[in-house]
């Protein structure tokens, strides 16, 4: 008990014994504040003060970690502790551990000069009151780059790169024979030969290629893929290789496929595509039972990629590199060569080509009744742009009367994919139909329009029957469990999964907390269903509404990050729990491993090697991460190209985004993004409330918050550093 009648108050040292015993005896248990009071008796209120106090105290000391508001648990982490290391321009660098904890504050002193994504190795500094906890990295396990982008500039007796962000704590210098003949403002790659130790603080490099100048188009994009370590260029004995396979299909390998040469089958694609890598067909079958209802069999059709790129060849080395196809603002950076992507896989009107496809037989209401997975072949009847589509679901155009038909198999697609589209969603899935933004390019490379694009029913008819077989396929392996001859123990076959965990607890709770100020409600406990249900009634309540983007992009922060892996726990924002990727094997290395697996085990082979395409699934994971990061920076470039004469000129926009040194705002009309840095902000002092995502000033009140409308002016554009800056408009 926490006071005995009669007895003595508990003390100090006696609840910290308590709540030792306690952590101790269960060390890998979380406790709220309500359970420690329980299981140690506290029921006065001095003594439940004084309990979270010394807890406080405990997790300060860094005996427990605090893992919400208001719980707990053991501290279980050595002193010692490996993780990679993330490098701040304004010096504010962090440890990130691997086991996904908290990032810890590095100083520039204790960092040994680790560059951004080093792996490292920290040790905690002791903690010194009123001050945030510090690391400081022992020893650097490995470099995350092993060359830099920059600019160069070649001096009398020596030449330095001056990088982008100035990712290095000093410019790399490079021994003028090792200048490859690049001058001063010229854009290049350098490779780093020395790295800082003891004895010699520089970085020591040598010149591999050069971009040429800065501000030309190409120069530009080849410096993004660069400085991520992505490739500009093909490899010419890649293409080489590439040249060397045969197109053609034997009437043997026909034989060994299904024949869908004469069922009607179409491409839907963005009208400046060139891979088409997926094609549907429909037809009408006979209804046995019902001569009321109808059958439809609708096959989706995949590019037979790996029937052409071999296990182990050279090209297929070349792309497990890549992992992924890169799609920048201005150009696609293609994960095979151009003569496959474009023209051998490429599903092209009128060509007959080898695919791998699932084919399902629906009911009018979309339900499967029955379905197969097989390598087909097909000849593509029509090449369609998703605007096409668009025109003819909205009954503003028609093919000519020869091809009437063709409008009307697309209806009924149409309508088929809307049924799957409703009951995905009432199945739990999560809604978050974002926007992307596009830009209008001209033949330099200029950027002379920018726009969102918008999901419509064209791009809903492709998403609904690609999530269909990318399920169907998962379901096959997954779900199908086969006998282990060693014990009665069922286990499914190694496969590549598509994986989405359940979003973040304690950012859901944030999230909550957080909407309720705006009248809405949220279920952040219960089924998966339930709480994906909930999310979805917010997002359709706040449709419209002044804090739509506000809550929207909050609600996004909550939510996990897809990859691949072998181990499957489903997919949360789909609600299936089966999900890969089976339909692009053309720009997705996943993919291709989705099938040869599916052709193995349809061969009759045994489990593939989990460690193996684990490993594999991690690096694709990380290449895609990579890619986002390289297409993200393409767009700020060409965001700050189209503004770049625009400065002086005001702007309505809104708030997109809230950080401690300066507030984000989205242009309305062109939806081009800038930062008004806090030193504009010269009316108040600005206190930044992270939780409530807004600036309150200290002497007036005035609040800046995420989704508020603002007036603004285009203050500066640096396409060097890809930053646009923005001023609060007078008016």
């Amino acid at each position: 008990m926490s006071k005995k009648k009669g007895g003595k108050r508990i003390n100090k040292k006696q609840i910290v014994e308590m709540l030792q015993a306690l952590f101790q005896e269960h060390p890998n248990e979380t406790y709220s504040f309500k359970q420690i009071f329980r299981a140690l008796k506290i029921d006065t209120h001095p003594a439940k003060m004084l309990t979270i106090d010394t807890l406080d105290e405990m997790t300060w000391d860094d005996y427990l970690t605090k893992t919400s508001d208001n719980s707990y648990r053991l501290n279980q982490k050595t002193q010692v502790q490996e993780g990679t290391f993330i490098r701040k321009a304004n010096g504010k660098n962090s440890f990130q551990p691997d086991d996904g904890g908290k990032p810890i504050f590095v100083s520039e002193r204790n960092s040994m000069f680790a560059l951004n994504g080093d792996r490292v190795k920290v040790t905690m500094m002791a903690r010194r009151e009123k001050h945030i906890k510090e690391a400081m990295v022992v020893e650097i396990l490995s470099h995350k780059m092993d060359q830099a982008v920059g600019k160069l500039k070649v001096e009398k007796d020596f030449a330095f790169l001056v990088t982008e962000g100035n990712i290095f704590v000093h410019d790399v210098l490079i021994p003028k024979k090792k200048l490859k003949g690049g001058k001063t403002g010229d854009k290049a790659v350098v490779k780093i030969t020395q790295w800082p130790s003891k004895e010699s603080k520089n970085i020591v490099g040598e010149v591999i290629d050069v971009l040429g100048k800065e501000g030309d188009n190409n120069v530009e994009m080849h410096a993004i893929l660069a400085q991520y370590g992505l490739p500009y260029k093909y490899p010419k004995a890649i293409e080489d290789a590439a040249e060397k396979i045969d197109p053609g299909i034997t009437e043997e390998e026909i034989k060994r496929r299904e024949d869908f040469r004469d069922v009607w089958t179409c491409t839907i694609d963005p009208k400046d595509a060139k891979d088409f890598d997926d094609a549907l067909s429909i037809r009408e079958i006979v209804n046995g039972k019902s001569s009321n209802s109808k059958l439809y069999e609708v096959g989706v059709h995949i590019a037979d990629v790996s029937h052409y790129v071999k296990e182990g060849s050279i090209i297929d080395k070349e792309a497990v590199k890549r992992a992924t196809s890169v799609y920048l603002v201005d150009r696609t950076i293609p994960m095979l060569p151009e003569r496959l992507c474009n023209f051998i896989c490429s599903l092209r009107p009128d060509e007959e080509k080898l695919c791998f496809s699932v084919i399902v037989t629906l009911d009018e209401e979309a339900n499967i009744k029955s379905g197969r997975i097989a390598h087909t072949v097909i000849k593509s009847n029509r090449r369609y742009a998703y605007e096409e589509v668009q025109d003819i679901l909205e009954g503003k155009k028609s093919e000519d009367s020869e091809n009437s038909e063709y409008s009307e198999n697309l209806k009924t697609l149409d309508c088929l994919a809307k049924k799957l589209r409703e009951r995905r969603f009432k199945g739990g899935a999560v809604k978050f139909d974002r926007e992307e933004l596009h830009f209008d390019i001209d033949e330099s490379g200029k950027p002379v329009r920018a726009y969102f694009k918008k999901s419509n029913d064209a791009t809903q008819l492709i998403e609904e029957f690609m999530l269909l077989a990318n399920k169907f396929v998962a379901e096959s392996i997954g779900a199908q469990k086969s006998r282990n001859s060693r014990n009665t123990q069922n286990k499914a076959k190694t496969f590549v999964y598509r994986i989405h965990d359940q979003p973040d607890p304690t950012k859901l709770e944030n999230l909550r907390e957080f909407v309720v100020k705006f009248g809405y409600k949220l279920k952040t406990a219960g089924t998966k269903g339930a709480i994906s249900k909930s999310l979805n009634s917010l997002m359709d309540g706040c449709q419209g509404k002044k804090e739509q983007k506000l809550i929207e992009t909050v609600a996004l922060r909550a939510m996990m990050k897809a990859k691949y892996s072998t181990h499957n726990i489903g997919h949360y924002g789909l609600a299936f729990d089966y999900y890969t990727h089976f339909t692009s094997p053309i720009r997705r290395y996943p993919d291709t491993m989705v099938h040869r697996l599916l052709t193995k085990y349809q061969n009759g082979a045994r489990s593939a090697n989990q460690e193996k395409y684990e490993e594999l699934c991690e690096h694709c994971s990380d290449m895609e991460t990579v890619a986002q990061q390289a297409e993200r920076d393409s767009i700020k470039y060409k965001m700050v190209e189209f503004m770049a004469d625009k400065v002086g000129e005001t702007y309505d926009a809104h708030i997109s985004g809230i950080q401690s040194y300066g507030i984000y705002c989205e242009v309305d009309e062109n939806h081009c993004e800038g930062m008004v840095p806090m030193r504009d902000l010269d009316d108040d002092y600005y206190d930044f409330d992270e939780k409530n995502y807004c600036l309150v000033g200290r002497r007036h009140h005035h609040k800046y918050q995420l989704g508020d409308p603002i007036r603004i002016k285009v203050a500066r554009a640096n396409i060097e550093k890809r930053q646009l800056d923005f001023a609060l408009a007078e008016d």
